[in-house]
């Protein structure tokens, strides 16, 4: 019997019907020479290898066949290829019922709700890469063959725009840091059982990885020429008020780093405290003290210790929103076909792992 649903394989090559018949379309890239003669540059003999200096799990030949395969893979993988779909909400559900068959899974999640432009606005950027980032991490191998396309046309968009805009790099070496990190595990350790595609292409794209990561390591921050007032001419009062408004500790610094009067700001000890009091429980910083030289608390250690063990509230600007009356997940200025009274009342703001959470069986 036919299988009788969507297609859950990659949409493949493009075709256009001419007087002649269908013809497959290739767009041509003038990127794609460049994108070749720069990983070039990269050594294609990527070796990992154990505990055992000796031992060697991919050898030359395997990377330079990869090589080969990267004009083939880059069309593939190129934003053309990428499924799109008219409705930017997706029902979640996750058991088959007399309407509905089958279960919902994060790959279709991640294609369906238009995260490529959902990274353009400042809102959602740090809840896309964090998102990404806890996919890296533990969910790679569940991401269909379209869903990794997305993924890492979404990645490539992000290191694009960090570069043209310089906006938080930081928040993508780390994504690109682990995401390096779980690929090589996985390529070492179990490759083919478990990644979806074929074993090279996962070297090519962790070539990619290399490469963005030289990139942004090479990465220098444009100076502003302004004629004009500066965070330097506000008053003391002012900058204390910034310096308190955010809630990572990394934020503060960095600009602490910026003037010799804000480095004095964001060593304040009362700053530290109240950033401890807002992410950590009395209980939990009861049991890490970090006494200072002169005796008293040093808040400052305490936030980075703490860290380690526990969790931080996070902010975003914008999340997705999970409707409990429909079962809809969906960004809210977008809307959903809600059947609910008072659909606002139905609306559940969701958090990066609530989202991989929500597609866990």
């Amino acid at each position: 019997m036919p299988f009788l649903g969507q297609d859950w394989r990659s949409p493949g090559w493009r075709w256009v019907k001419t007087e002649d018949g269908w013809k497959r379309c290739e767009p041509f890239s003038p990127a794609l020479e460049d994108g070749n003669n720069q990983l070039n540059d990269i050594s294609h003999t990527v070796i990992l290898t154990g505990d055992d200096e000796d031992e060697e799990i991919y050898s030359t030949e395997d990377c330079e066949f990869a090589a080969k395969k990267r004009k083939k893979d880059h069309f593939r993988n190129n934003a053309d290829s990428q499924c799109f779909y008219r409705e930017k909400w997706i029902y979640v559900h996750k058991e088959s019922t007399r309407e509905r068959h089958g279960y919902c899974t994060l790959g279709e999640a991640f294609n369906r709700l238009d995260f490529s432009s959902a990274i353009q606005d400042i809102r959602r950027f740090n809840y896309v890469v964090k998102l990404l980032q806890l996919i890296a991490k533990s969910q790679l191998t569940s991401l269909s063959g379209a869903a990794q396309k997305n993924y890492f046309n979404i990645l490539d968009k992000i290191v694009r725009k960090v570069m043209e805009d310089q906006y938080n790099p930081r928040l993508i070496k780390d994504l690109l840091q682990d995401l390096s990190s779980t690929l090589c595990i996985l390529i070492r350790g179990v490759g083919k059982s478990v990644l979806v595609g074929n074993i090279n292409i996962w070297i090519c794209r962790l070539e990619t990885i290399l490469l963005w990561q030289q990139q942004l390591k090479n990465l220098q921050m444009n100076k502003q020429v302004n004629n004009g007032l500066t965070l330097s001419d506000l008053p003391l009062h002012m900058l204390n008020n910034i310096l308190y408004r955010f809630s990572d500790g990394w934020d503060i610094i960095t600009l602490g780093q910026v003037t010799p009067t804000l480095y004095m700001l964001s060593e304040d000890r009362q700053l530290w405290k109240k950033l401890c009091q807002y992410h950590f429980a009395e209980k939990q910083f009861c049991r890490h003290l970090i006494p200072s030289e002169k005796g008293h608390i040093d808040w400052k250690l305490m936030y980075f210790a703490l860290q380690k063990y526990y969790p931080i509230k996070e902010q975003y600007g914008d999340t997705l929103h999970f409707c409990r009356h429909c079962s809809i997940l969906f960004w809210k200025d977008t809307g959903h076909p809600c059947t609910a009274s008072d659909p606002d009342t139905c609306l559940m703001p969701v958090s990066p792992q609530h989202f991989i959470d929500l597609f866990k069986f």
